[in-house]
């Protein structure tokens, strides 16, 4: 009954398809608005009128989400938020809202662009508004005219993704959190603060934490203001049960993994955007305490993936907006997080796809005889990628670079014959990674009296983590190793033993150490290699002393994040071929960058693979351990390269490391042999990945499995 009504108030969609404009037709100049579709690509909102005309609404930025207000319209935009009475004349609303600062490096001088930071969710409810950015959500009760910080749901790490916004009666702020789950604040209340409201939420599996709600959404249902929310990584809907602060599973269809997002309740009707499809249920079967049953919406789903083939570019969103009255009000459909059901179009996304492959230390490639062995293993496996250094973990050069500004600052060791070694890979049709390790960099960070290294503010000098503990003085003796740093301590018979990390950095908001990078990186690629890949591209994270770390190339209004965005920026305008980064695998689990400046969803238009390391040695040992606990290789590989790619938008590739080495850890201990790798790989296929690449610092792949059929 739901789909006939739609049917019956929706403009006839399929009628639009066949009479879009094809690329060629030019767009007309804007006009009174009178069109029933509205369209958000990457350049801005556009209008589908009856005639197949598309008119240009508004443009500066990509539009994310179209919401219409009671007498306003409102897009969630790549630079804030646009408000228009009339939909043709618009302005933009961000008083108060915070700025990132990207910085540009061209021909020796720097410049500043000036972004509002990345909104994740929008929403209204009359004159209020609310919006989610990374670390904390904002609230106007004017329209958008100004915004006030509400903080964070979580002081403990960012990772805001959904917000709405309800009057319970007092007006509720909701927000949901990567990490730690839904919580709500009703900013009129004297001392008010963020609650968890979590009960009812299905938690991630040998964790205490919910696992995330993708959006919130709040309707009027029999006349009263209900709330609702849905799961991003399971397909789950809830009703919230305001008075006993619960929230009960209102639909499942009981899957491991399956996103849902974008969800809608309007006029009597449930919709969401999952994979592949637009999902539909009646409303009115909750009112009769029946299960909601949602059925695909593929009148609307071929719509959406025609338009790319009629206009020139991918549509974020859609609103369809009618004249036509029913009994629960104004139907209207507003769908956004569209890449759920839209293709990757990114030509170096897809040469990169169907890659396996593994690690090669350049030692074993600098002679025929230690190459030949990796090849027949290349072979034997049908693996078709070799990653290997060209700048490696201490900061060395392993090839003759021709470019001197490369030489300038970089030190030659034991180099390979660049040239040799890509004509074999190349006659053996071996797909070719040149790994760079970026910010971790020993050479470069003592150059020019430690110029570009990050610095200890304590001790002035360049900075490198350590961590101290206490011991009995006969057990420093004894077992102090060579890098090993005694102090005293307060207790004559305790002392403090330093133990320094084996890593220096240089500084990631420097624009020098971008250059030298980037030149890197496009000598290498003209030199002939397939793929650029950037490893450390983050902040130093070790040490008792982090504190005392110290950017002095760091520019008023930048943070982490601006700095590897601003790199990233760099090198894309310098080079064409696929760029990979590595990432912690908690990064690319949770929605999160804190520490490091990896955020998987704001560096991912930047880049064509994430190569996550979900090594099951380096998380929790007990998580996702429950029985069958052999099968955790796969869990976590099968969800984690879910989640990575749902984080990602599908912008990039997600192309995991896969731990074929033994770390001396419980789990390790019990389980590691062949079959914890082959499930590694097995996950990473379930999850649909088209590529992996085995990780061994040492070069020994005893333990991959044999070949099982190429990556698709």
């Amino acid at each position: 009954m739901v789909f006939f009504l739609l049917f019956l108030f929706c403009p006839p969609l399929m009628l639009y398809a066949e009479t879009m404009p094809e690329k060629s037709v030019p767009v007309t100049a804007p006009a009174p608005y009178v069109a029933p579709l509205l369209i958000g690509g990457e350049s801005g909102l556009y209008a589908l009128a009856k005639n197949g005309r598309l008119e240009t609404l508004w443009t500066g930025s990509s539009v994310k989400k179209i919401i219409r207000g009671q007498n306003y319209w409102v897009l969630l935009t790549g630079n804030g938020i646009a408000f228009s009475t009339d939909c043709k004349n618009w302005e933009m609303r961000n008083n108060g809202l915070p700025v990132k600062r990207i910085k540009v490096y061209e021909d020796g001088k720097k410049s500043f662009i000036n972004i509002v930071q990345e909104i994740k969710d929008f929403e209204c409810y009359g004159d209020m508004m609310a919006l989610a950015m990374k670390d904390a959500v904002y609230f106007s009760r004017d329209q958008g005219a100004s915004w006030k910080s509400m903080g964070s749901p979580s002081s403990r790490t960012d990772g805001v993704k959904a917000v709405a916004v309800a009057e319970l009666p007092e007006a509720t702020i909701f927000a949901s959190h990567s990490i730690y789950g839904v919580s709500c604040l009703q900013p009129d209340k004297k001392g008010a603060v963020w609650t968890e409201i979590n009960t009812g939420i299905e938690k991630l599996e040998t964790t205490g934490n919910p696992d995330e709600v993708s959006d919130i959404a709040v309707a009027v249902v029999n006349g009263k203001t209900t709330v609702f929310a849905s799961q991003t990584f399971r397909r789950r809907l809830y009703r919230l049960d305001w008075e006993r602060r619960r929230f009960d599973v209102i639909w499942s269809d009981k899957s491991v993994f399956g996103v849902v997002d974008s969800l809608e309740v309007n006029a009597g009707a449930f919709r969401f955007v999952q994979d592949n499809a637009i999902m539909e249920a009646d409303i009115t079967s909750l009112s009769n305490n029946q299960p909601l049953v949602f059925a695909p919406r593929a009148d609307m789903l071929a719509f959406i993936k025609a338009l790319p083939n009629n206009v020139p570019w991918t549509p974020n969103c859609i609103f369809i907006a009618n004249t036509a009255k029913k009994s629960a009000g104004e139907q209207t459909v507003g769908l956004s997080e569209l890449w759920l059901v839209n293709e990757e179009h990114n030509p170096r996304v897809k040469a990169a796809a169907g890659k396996a492959g593994l690690y090669l230390p350049v030692n074993q490639a600098v002679t025929a005889a230690a190459l030949d062995k990796h090849l027949a293993l290349i072979a034997d496996r049908g693996l078709n990628m070799v990653v290997i250094d060209m700048k490696d973990d201490y900061g060395r050069l392993r090839f003759t670079p021709k470019d001197p500004s490369i030489a300038a600052k970089g030190r030659v060791f034991n180099p390979v014959d660049l040239d040799q070694f890509l004509a074999v890979m190349k006659e053996r049709c071996v797909y070719t990674v040149a790994r760079i390790v970026a910010f971790k960099d020993p050479e470069l960070a003592k150059k020019n009296g430690g110029k570009y290294a990050v610095w200890d503010g304590w001790n002035n000098k360049p900075w490198q983590g350590y961590y101290d503990r206490k011991v009995k003085k006969a057990d420093a003796d004894a077992n102090a190793g060579a890098d090993a740093l005694i102090l005293p301590s307060n207790d004559p018979d305790y002392v403090i033993e330093r133990a320094y990390v084996d890593e220096q950095w240089v500084d990631p908001y420097s624009e020098e150490v971008w250059e030298y990078n980037s030149a890197i990186a496009k000598e290498l690629q003209d030199r002939g290699f397939d793929e650029i890949q950037f490893d450390y591209i983050r902040f130093p994270t070790d040490g008792d002393n982090l504190a005392a770390a110290r950017y002095r190339w760091q520019d008023s209004g930048m943070d982490k994040d601006s700095a590897i965005l601003s790199f990233l920026r760099h090198v894309r305008a310098r080079i064409t071929a696929p760029i990979s980064i590595d990432i912690y695998g908690a990064n690319g689990w949770y929605r999160t960058g804190a520490r490091t400046g990896q955020e998987v969803e704001l560096l991912a238009p930047y880049v064509d693979v994430i190569c996550p390391m979900y090594y099951p040695s380096h998380f929790e040992q007990t998580f996702l351990a429950q029985q069958p606990a052999e099968l955790r290789p796969y869990r976590i590989y099968y969800i984690g390269t879910g989640r990575t790619a749902t984080i990602a938008r599908k912008q990039a590739l997600i192309r995991p490391w896969a731990q074929a080495f033994y770390l001396n850890v419980s789990y390790d201990r019990r389980y590691y042999n062949k079959d914890y790798v082959r499930r590694q790989i097995e996950g990473v296929g379930s999850a649909g990945s088209p590529g992996y690449t085995y990780w061994n610092n040492s070069g020994r792949y005893d333990d991959i499995p044999t070949f099982t059929g190429a990556p698709e």
